[in-house]
């Protein structure tokens, strides 16, 4: 029986994992690392216990720590939620000798499911098929079997998820560098470098199933999910059920899902990834299984939305021994779910991550909301940008989508770049409200990722909160424009990313503007569907830096630490070559060259933790 659960992870999957823990009336324990002292998950829970400092090796990533916290608590069990530990034999194999229940599935299943080679080689003995491919031990033989597989191929990390550690290569000479970063990401990530190589699908729709089994022998599937939309190798929109797919294949497909969770005797949540080639429609034969994800999903609202079903409810049950609460034949679906994973990050600039302050976080009520920060937190380089999850449900697809579409285009989010203009944007695409999407969507479709430029509308909702002034008594006091001959004009001149722009407004209140606020820098912030566009005021005493001066340098793009640094002093570089590679957010992100040059300095080493705008390398002259 579980009484007192502790739970082993942070942001919004804590929050939401201590939503229903508490419903089922279970005390709850949050841990945090020092920069979570005053998270939204610390005050979800009952009681808190902090596990070290920022950094998630040292606190999120330390499987003693938090057994040291269950025990001072004394937890019953502990849900690992997704990310970190969940899915580390060594961790749920430590909570069974601490005597402490693991909400998931047995150590044996881990292992058999965790590394991507041993999975891939369990399925094809049991039946199931999978992607051609290379998932030996013999890490030598990488670049030989890349060859013969044919390109383009993907490096992938056999311990890996959440597209890091892996490298789509499309010729033969790039195989060894692509190989070395997917390693070093790789170990840096799981603690683990091995890698495998599988054929590349051109056409990919990224289709997963939602199983769940208990100890009683009982297995069923609750659905599948497309997650194709993706940027990174990392899921951006999630739908239940995959649009296309027909009741057959769907029954196909439910079952070889369960036929993979009996193979490997699995107990509690889990999904069974497939990747289909689509280019000629979904087809059982085109359909191959990729990993099993031995865990509760990011994306698992959109299955509880269709079916109706508390999946972590499922999982407290399934772990404190229960039979699963619902057979095959009591579970159907119910409309269409669709769910946004609302970034910080800056689509317009490769999705780099953001960070900062949030000033302001008003997120649409009449909508499921699976947040994991308020207004007013900071969010930290430290950990995953995932800011919370918007979840849509209706009869049809098209009534989901728009609901989610509209309800992301009035969000308020100010301090830091977020995705939510972005996916208003995909939301409302055509070819996505059509269905046609595979994993290349938005890679084929840039013009979705730069943001439009400032519409009247949104400058003239940052002039008039410039020109707000007190208004006296007397009419002489009056701000208000009056003119015998007609309402006043005032020009008002922006500086928005570099170029400055201007408007003219009437001084008088317009109606229908966009919301519009001071950030703390001084800057406005102004709300358009979704896109939130910072405006900083002009200063006409003020001359902008002289054009060409930005080339002489190149500044860390966002907070992190150096992993990589390829350059050096009096060095000759060209355009687009490899200065230095970051690391921020667990992922890797390399600097390039602006142009040709011979590098004058350099102002980091591996390493050092920088933060953002640092001046990294500086240039002079031109390269010969």
């Amino acid at each position: 029986m579980i009484r007192t659960l502790l739970i082993a992870n942070r942001g919004e999957i804590a929050c939401r994992i201590a939503r229903t823990a508490r419903a089922m009336g279970l005390r709850t324990i949050a841990v945090y690392s020092d920069v979570d002292a005053h998270a939204a998950h610390v005050e979800a829970a009952d009681e808190a216990v902090c596990i070290g400092p920022a950094s998630a090796r040292e606190s999120y990533l330390r499987a003693d720590r938090i057994l040291e916290a269950a025990k001072s608590t004394d937890a019953d069990a502990i849900h690992p939620g997704y990310g970190f530990l969940s899915e580390n034999a060594e961790f749920a194999q430590a909570c069974a000798a601490a005597g402490l229940v693991f909400v998931g599935p047995t150590v044996s299943a881990i292992r058999a499911m965790g590394l991507k080679d041993n999975a891939k080689n369990l399925m094809q003995a049991a039946g199931v098929p999978v992607v051609p491919g290379f998932h030996g031990e013999d890490q030598s033989r990488l670049a030989s079997e890349a060859d013969r597989i044919g390109y383009p191929v993907l490096i992938k990390a056999t311990a890996g998820g959440g597209g890091k550690g892996m490298r789509r290569v499309e010729r033969a000479q790039d195989f060894a560098a692509a190989l070395e970063g997917a390693r070093r990401e790789a170990a840096s990530a799981f603690g683990d470098a091995r890698m495998l190589v599988e054929k590349y699908v051109a056409h990919s729709r990224h289709i997963e199933v939602q199983v769940f089994a208990d100890a009683h022998g009982n297995a069923v599937h609750l659905f599948e999910r497309d997650c194709s939309l993706q940027r990174r190798h990392q899921k951006v929109i999630e739908e239940a059920p995959a649009p296309g797919m027909s009741g057959k294949l769907r029954a196909a497909i439910g079952a070889l899902a369960v036929k993979a969770a009996r193979a490997v005797g699995y107990v509690g949540a889990g999904t069974v990834e497939f990747i289909a080639d689509a280019g000629e429609g979904l087809a059982a034969d085109r359909i191959w299984f990729l990993e099993m994800n031995t865990r509760l999903q990011v994306e698992h609202p959109v299955t509880e939305a269709i079916t109706g079903f508390d999946l972590v409810e499922w999982q407290l049950r399934v772990a404190a021994g229960e039979p699963l609460p619902k057979c095959r034949d009591e579970i159907a679906a119910k409309g269409h779910a669709v769910e946004a994973r609302l970034y910080a990050e800056d689509p317009g600039h490769d999705f780099l991550p953001s960070t900062g302050t949030l000033e302001r976080f008003k997120l649409p009520s009449g909508i499921r909301v699976d947040a994991g920060v308020r207004e007013g937190d900071v969010v930290t380089p430290f950990y995953d940008p995932l800011l919370a999850k918007v979840i849509a449900h209706g009869p049809t697809r098209a009534t989901a989508v728009k609901q989610l579409a509209d309800a992301l285009a009035v969000a308020e989010i100010g301090g830091l770049r977020t995705n939510a203009g972005f996916l208003v944007r995909v939301l409302r695409q055509a070819e996505f409200r059509a269905g046609a999407i595979d994993t290349h969507f938005i890679a084929r479709h840039p013009e979705l990722s730069a943001p439009p430029l400032p519409s009247e509308r949104v400058l003239a909702a940052a002039a008039r909160l410039l020109m707000q002034a007190p208004v006296g008594n007397d009419p002489w006091s009056r701000a208000d424009g009056f003119r015998l001959a007609g309402t006043a004009k005032r020009k008002v001149e922006f500086i928005v990313d570099g170029a400055r722009v201007s408007v003219n407004v009437p001084v008088v209140a317009e109606r229908g503007l966009p919301v519009a606020f001071r950030l703390n820098c001084g800057d406005i912030a102004v709300m358009d569907e979704g896109e939130t566009v910072v405006l900083h005021p002009h200063d006409p005493l003020c001359d902008a830096e002289e054009e060409g001066e930005a080339a002489d340098g190149v500044a860390a793009p966002m907070p992190g630490r150096v992993i990589q640094v390829r350059v050096a002093p009096g060095q000759k570089v060209r355009r687009g070559e490899a200065l230095m590679v970051l690391e921020a957010m667990k992922m890797e992100h390399t600097l390039s060259a602006p142009r040709d040059g011979t590098v004058e300095s350099v102002g980091a080493a591996e390493g050092d933790q920088i933060a953002e705008g640092v001046e990294l390398v500086r240039f002079s002259g031109v390269a010969a």
